[in-house]
């Protein structure tokens, strides 16, 4: 299902209402803006190790994570404002080449083993990214090697870019899909020369639990509890999705109870908001924007302001871990408190 809005009529109609939702909301901003530019600083260590999946199997993983004896897939969320400056310092710990590289924004180069890298670079245009390395491609972004960016129009906390549609909080989703002999013959130091054939497929890092299973409603595995991918609000707490896709899998981001309002496409501002409760999402770095009103569910009835919806995936087979079990893929909850 979709509903197509001209963008200057959306605007048009929209602006009025947001004040309102805005005051309202019990929401709480994700930024709060700054006057002046800054300086913002931050260390990534890139590790490696193994991390346990649903079904049990450990999987070889690289990641930049925030100390040497950690693995953080995804790095850590950043949020900037345009014009600020970013200092980031990358310790190289393993014995491989690697990179840290934002599209269009910049480019490490090479990290050789062991080495310590400090990039500094200026950011000017508001927007969504995905920071990942870029050597031996695809295979170390795949390995876990990935991170959300994001950078807010100066002086403002409610926009994507200048004059877009407001929001009132934000959240990364970043999907991702695992292939454990890719994993495995990257971990050997070799090129993967089998077909890719994902078994896992995560959000922001972990895979769901179902109310039952072992680990369900645990923050630390299940997806579903992750307070960085379950939505929370009210209604009228708009919230926007930053939406990215490390993986190599085309996805179909699905949620129930509402529609999205599709704000832009793989980094280009969309003509016309489309309101859809489905949203492609290209494979091999795609992304999107898009803000769930956290309106009254409108097929609800009679009317309801409360309760649970899933987020899940059209590709079916992204429901699932190990090639079979479903319901611990990547999908995650909604809930209107």
């Amino acid at each position: 299902m979709d509903k197509r809005i001209d963008r200057r009529t959306f605007l048009k109609f929209s602006s009025a209402g947001i004040a309102s939702a805005l005051l309202g909301s019990t929401g709480l901003l994700s930024w709060t803006p700054r006057a002046e530019a800054a300086t913002i600083t931050q260390t990534f260590y890139i590790t490696e190790g193994f991390i346990t999946q649903p079904d049990g199997i450990d999987v070889y993983f690289r990641g930049f994570s925030p100390s040497t004896n950690s693995l953080t897939v995804p790095g850590a969320q950043m949020i900037v404002q345009e014009g600020d400056t970013v200092r980031i310092t990358i310790v190289n710990t393993l014995g491989t080449s690697h990179s840290f590289k934002i599209d269009g924004v910049v480019d490490s180069g090479r990290i050789y083993g062991g080495q310590t890298k400090t990039i500094e670079f200026q950011v000017n245009n508001a927007g969504t990214y995905l920071y990942y390395d870029a050597r031996n491609a695809p295979y170390n972004r795949l390995t876990g090697l990935h991170g959300g960016f994001a950078v807010m129009p100066r002086g403002s906390s409610d926009e994507i870019y200048d004059g877009s549609p407001r929001f009132v909080q934000q959240y990364f989703w970043l999907f991702h899909d695992i292939d454990p002999v890719w994993h495995n013959a990257i971990r050997n130091r070799n090129t993967p020369n089998t077909r890719y054939s994902p078994r896992y497929f995560t959000l922001n890092g972990l895979s769901a639990r179902p109310p039952g299973a072992p680990g369900a409603h645990d923050p630390n595995v299940d997806a579903m509890a992750d307070p960085r991918s379950a939505l929370h609000g009210h209604v009228g707490d708009r919230t926007l999705l930053r939406v990215l896709n490390p993986g190599l899998c085309q996805q179909s981001v699905h949620t129930h109870g509402n529609h999205m309002e599709w704000i832009t496409d793989n980094g280009q501002v969309r003509d016309e908001v489309w309101s859809k409760d489905c949203i492609y999402l290209e494979g091999n770095m795609g992304k999107f924007d898009a803000i769930y009103p956290f309106e009254s569910p409108p097929d609800a009835e009679p009317p309801v302001n409360t309760g649970t919806y899933p987020m899940h995936l059209h590709t079916e087979m992204s429901q699932t871990a190990g090639g079979g079990m479903y319901m611990f893929g990547a999908l995650t909850d909604i809930y209107f408190e």
